[in-house]
């Protein structure tokens, strides 16, 4: 774990009290409306994965009536672990995010939805929690380990006692959400730096990162590297340093995925070139999104991962609309063919078809980012895809898997 701004004087065996915190990052901030002003010119982008500008959410529930304010700590996508590192190890500074956000939009009521995978975090989210009575109407919430716990609407929708599932927008959480009220969902680590913000102002914010993407953020680096962790970096920094950083790989690269299950694998000859920020990213057709890191070597069979991580995805929906209800499961199907060697003749193409079919006709961004991840595999191992289709699996298929995920059982191939 790389130490910085958000993970300053944190101790890796249990979280920071909040005395420890204060002595560390000094008095808690006060919110106001100078603060939105604040964020905005510091160029702060949520860190959840769609990298909206946060000034822009908190001044669409500010002046609201008796707005809600929820800290999205549900990480849905399955290879981070830089929110629960926070609320886990610096849960206070998340706190701090929070309650400057809702002294900001007028807001006396906090929700802080946390991730329930026995990690710790809940733990230390309730004890940190503890700690401040009398601060605000704070309230603590375990939510399950699924991707939906993580989209916005869908978490609005189970605090409230509904189905964990996503609502049609609009009307937006800003206008309707929690308890039919104006709600502010915003990540956990957005929220932290909303607390780095507060204390130090946008200048010092915009010292770290690019003129484009300022700032700092946490990056969950796994696979084939010597040191899998949550890191620190600074927007912009190159991918390869970032490598390095996690002690670089300990296998020949044959791709590395950036932005997790929604993410893009970027080839090897794209690795020099390639740097940490949007905007450079977008070069390559990728987006950092949640920040996740995942280095794919050479020993790992590509359209296994690929396929395991699809049908993931399938097996993530509500069910409740067309493109995740029948479209992902199908291209699940047809992935785990190709895999096989089962595939109809013409299954790259018909894939390929189906990837442009897609996105936009969902009710959430999940066919969407599946959609994106199966176009970059398309793009980055079409060799790969070909040999699979004609002869079946290769000598890596049974190997253990480096992105991590509960085998999918396709309906149309033989175990």
């Amino acid at each position: 774990m790389t130490p910085g701004r958000l993970l300053l004087g944190i101790r890796d065996d249990r979280p920071l009290t909040y005395r420890e915190h204060v002595d560390v990052h000094g008095p808690s901030p006060r919110g106001g409306a100078a603060l939105i002003d604040a964020v905005a010119a510091a160029g702060l982008r949520g860190r959840g994965g769609a990298s909206f500008p946060t000034a822009i959410k908190l001044r669409a529930v500010a002046g609201r009536r008796r707005p809600i304010v929820v800290v999205n700590a549900a990480e849905g996508e399955p290879l981070s672990a830089k929110d629960r590192t926070l609320i886990r190890l610096a849960p206070h500074l998340v706190l701090d995010g929070a309650l400057a956000a809702a002294a900001a939009v007028g807001a006396r009521h906090v929700v802080v939805a946390v991730r329930d995978d026995g990690s710790g975090a809940v733990e230390a989210a309730r004890a940190a929690v503890a700690e401040r009575r009398g601060a605000r109407d704070l309230v603590v919430a375990a939510v399950p380990a699924t991707y939906l716990a993580g989209e916005e609407t869908a978490l609005i929708r189970h605090l409230g006692g509904g189905p964990l599932a996503p609502t049609v927008v609009p009307p937006r959480p800003a206008e309707r959400g929690l308890r039919g009220r104006p709600t502010l969902v915003q990540n956990a680590e957005t929220l932290a730096h909303v607390a780095l913000i507060a204390r130090h102002g946008a200048r010092w914010y915009r010292e770290a990162g690019t003129d484009a993407d300022p700032g700092t953020t946490l990056v969950t680096v796994s696979g084939a590297v010597a040191r899998p962790g949550v890191h620190e970096i600074a927007l912009g920094e190159r991918l390869d340093a970032v490598l390095a950083r996690a002690g670089g790989p300990r296998d020949q690269l044959r791709a590395v995925l950036v932005g997790g299950y929604h993410g893009t694998f970027l080839t090897e000859e794209q690795l020099t070139a390639a740097t940490l920020d949007d905007g450079r990213l977008r070069a390559h057709g990728a987006t950092l999104a949640a920040g996740v890191i995942v280095a794919l070597g050479a020993s790992a069979c590509p359209v296994t991962e690929a396929a395991s991580v699809i049908g993931w995805l399938a097996a993530q929906s509500a069910g409740q609309c067309g493109p995740c209800r029948n479209g992902l499961p199908a291209i699940a199907d047809q992935l785990a063919r190709v895999r096989a060697g089962r595939a109809d003749p013409d299954a790259l193409a018909l894939l390929r078809r189906w990837a442009r079919q897609l996105p936009g006709r969902g009710a959430c961004r999940l066919p969407d980012g599946a959609v994106r991840f199966l176009d970059s595999v398309l793009r980055a191992f079409e060799p790969e895809l070909a040999d699979h289709e004609r002869h079946g699996p290769c000598a890596s298929c049974n190997r253990p898997g480096v992105i991590p995920v509960v085998p999918y059982a396709p309906r149309n191939v033989a175990a």
